[in-house]
């Protein structure tokens, strides 16, 4: 079985991923408004109907922003744990809400969930990887301050990786941020460079990978034609998408094939760079 992939948007304005079969899928954050959500699956055309559960990773604003209100008005349940629950500046309807703990698997229909934690400075951080039967894993890497054994581990099992690559190093200190917030981005319990997330991909993926989302790119330090420049060097037969933070990527069909036979759903490119 195959499973299907998306960012509806990626970036400190609001982060959501899609990941689904033929039947369910789950949102993996809802940092976008109900409305964009909606609007955005359907130019894919993916049906609200089939998302099962939104899995929230942490409780800062870029991937909590549309939780309410689309979870409440199509009934979605939420996977968070009690800590980032109490951590949310809103409430969720109590029979809505589900928790769960690191490294339990959690059955949505065909498809399975695993959090486990990360590095990163919220109250309990987590990233996840989501599998269907015939072992398609697909990576959610978000929000790391840096690749941790548990990053490593996952990224080796993994056929498609969102993975943020959030700043480039001379940008960052050569910019206009303050110094404390250069500290919190680069620190370990901050945010991924390109540099960290390029050492991550040459040495540790697995023939397998076939895709690869850069995610969560910085608006002011970072560029994605840089990014998209650093990673293709080193591309060989993975497909190297940039997740836009203004609207969604295309859909990504992902299966149990070597990377040489994966395709895009509507194209064969080798790289997918979205208008920015």
């Amino acid at each position: 079985m195959s499973l299907f992939i998306a960012s509806l948007n990626s970036g400190s304005n609001g982060n959501c991923y899609y990941v689904g079969n033929d039947d369910e899928a789950v949102l993996i954050d809802a940092g976008i408004s109900c409305r964009e959500t909606v609007k955005r699956m359907l130019r894919l055309g993916l049906s609200i109907k089939k998302i099962k559960a939104i899995f929230i990773s942490h409780e800062h604003d870029d991937h909590i922003n549309g939780l309410e209100v689309l979870s409440s008005k199509y009934n979605i349940p939420v996977y968070i744990t009690q800590s980032t629950l109490q951590n949310c500046r809103f409430e969720i309807r109590k029979e809505l809400v589900h928790h769960f703990a690191a490294n339990e698997r959690i059955r949505i229909g065909d498809l399975t969930i695993k959090a486990f934690t990360k590095l990163h400075d919220a109250c309990d951080p987590h990233s996840f990887i989501v599998q269907n039967d015939k072992d398609v894993c697909i990576g959610i890497f978000t929000d790391i301050g840096k690749a941790c054994e548990q990053v490593i581990y996952h990224f080796r099992q993994c056929n498609a990786v969102f993975l943020e690559a959030n700043y480039d190093e001379e940008m960052l200190a050569a910019g206009n941020y303050p110094y404390f917030l250069k500290k919190r981005i680069s620190g370990d319990n901050g945010h991924l460079s390109n540099n960290a997330a390029l050492e991550l991909f040459c040495m540790h993926r697995s023939n397998k990978l076939s895709h690869l989302i850069l995610s969560h790119l910085s608006k002011n330090n970072n560029c994605p034609e840089l990014v998209q420049k650093i990673f293709m060097q080193y591309a060989g037969k993975t497909k190297i998408i940039i997740a836009n933070r203004y609207r969604e990527t295309e859909v990504y069909l992902i299966q149990q094939t070597s990377a040489a036979s994966q395709q895009n759903v509507y194209h064969n490119s080798v790289v997918q760079l979205s208008m920015f």
